[in-house]
């Protein structure tokens, strides 16, 4: 939830600076972090909760994209995009793990 408030407040100022595009794809690309992981955690089996994960795993990469767009029209500074990218390779490694436990079962 952390990395996701911590996006969300990037598009907040993006919408701010009449950015409304980047801030809507930001914005929706962070919101599926934390929604595919709670949808997940409600599925009956493992097997569908590893697809969900999959999909918040795809939209860590896709978070990881926008940033690096915004970062190249300078709307982002250097030691934000360098610290989100960390935290979201963080968070791709342990759903990656996560999902490996989960087919091991």
């Amino acid at each position: 939830m952390n990395i996701v408030s911590q996006l969300l407040e990037i598009a907040d100022e993006l919408e701010n600076r009449k950015l409304f595009r980047f801030a809507e794809q930001l914005r929706g690309a962070a919101m599926s972090i934390s929604n595919n992981i709670a949808e997940g955690s409600g599925s009956n089996s493992d097997k569908e909760f590893s697809y969900f994960l999959n999909i918040t795993r795809r939209s860590t990469f896709e978070n990881a994209n926008i940033l690096i767009l915004l970062h190249t029209r300078k709307l982002i500074p250097d030691t934000i995009l360098n610290e989100l990218l960390r935290e979201l390779d963080y968070l791709c490694r342990k759903i990656t793990n996560l999902q490996k436990t989960l087919n091991y079962k």
